[in-house]
């Protein structure tokens, strides 16, 4: 299917900025610029979730008229290096009103001044105090759903994982949305076909893995690479969005059809027409914002 004609559009305003791999870490974090608009919801909070290292600075959203009492845990996309509560502030806005249910935004640490498994310790921190707190929010802690959008998305496999290896919570569902779940080498089809020209790059990705990681042998670790893990029976209903002109798409699609494998209920959904981080573009693409409803009735009906 041809470039979606919005998203082209965007594309293009994209090309003025120099490739992701060859700018400084500074310059990186500048690449999501900050709301200038936000819509509203019923209520926020700033929180700060009681770790080891101090806390773990969170958002929590809740709507003007309560339709569900589930809680959408989500963690932002940006490689591990890059990406902030701030930067995803819309598309949980828009989850949030769409549900009707809170949405519990989550500002793990990043890379490479935190390497790997620092954020998904935080994520595995986060979702557990937010199962604990959801009584006193007036939340059901058995209607919790793992959400993010790239890393955010492994974050949210790696944590299912996690919760169903190491003692619980369960979850009621995952969204993965366009999910790094493999290290870049061996490449896929995608990572070759759409390495450049497309926004993320099969560059960019390999500067950002360099970053996370502290030794490449940790690819393999499955807290790393959900991909990799051995078993992945017994994990909470999941979605699947993938985009098509994305060079992650055949690993989302491969741990897709590995859930599914393995008697995990899936909707997988390749969003024709759409490039990595459509997520953050429903104010910009009707494709994108139609994708993002998809995303929240998938959510309403886990929480059903």
């Amino acid at each position: 299917m041809p470039l979606d004609p919005q998203i082209a559009q965007v594309l293009q305003a994209l090309q003025a900025m120099p490739p992701m791999e060859t700018m400084t870490l500074e310059e990186l974090r500048n690449v999501y610029p900050p709301p200038t608009e936000r819509e509203p919801v019923g209520e926020e909070q700033e929180l700060l979730i009681p770790s080891a290292q101090g806390g773990i600075p969170a958002r929590l959203y809740r709507p003007r008229t309560m339709e569900r009492t589930g809680l959408t845990v989500f963690f932002h996309g940006g490689g591990f290096v890059i990406g902030s509560i701030e930067s995803h502030d819309a598309a949980c806005r828009r989850l949030c009103n769409l549900t009707g249910a809170a949405v519990l935004s989550v500002g793990y640490r990043l890379a490479p001044e935190h390497r790997f498994p620092a954020a998904p310790d935080d994520a595995l921190q986060a979702a557990r105090w937010a199962a604990r707190q959801a009584p006193a929010w007036g939340l059901d802690a058995g209607r919790l759903v793992l959400a993010g959008d790239s890393a955010g998305g492994a974050l949210a496999a790696v944590t299912a994982l996690r919760l169903r290896d190491e003692g619980g919570p369960r979850a009621a569902g995952q969204v993965l949305v366009y999910p790094m779940t493999d290290y870049h080498t061996p490449p896929t089809p995608s990572y070759l076909q759409y390495e450049s020209g497309y926004f993320l790059t099969r560059a960019a990705m390999v500067r950002f893995w360099k970053e996370y990681l502290p030794r490449e042998e940790d690819a393999s670790h499955p807290h790393a690479s959900p991909l990799r893990a051995p078993d992945l029976s017994g994990l909470p209903p999941a979605l699947v969005l993938t985009a098509e002109f994305d060079p992650l798409r055949d690993e989302g699609e491969r741990f897709a059809h590995r859930l599914l494998d393995a008697g995990v209920p899936v909707t997988l959904r390749r969003q024709n027409g759409l490039i990595h981080g459509f997520f953050r573009m429903s104010a910009l693409s009707d494709r994108a914002r139609s994708a993002v409803e998809d995303t929240a009735q998938w959510i309403r009906q886990a929480m059903a």
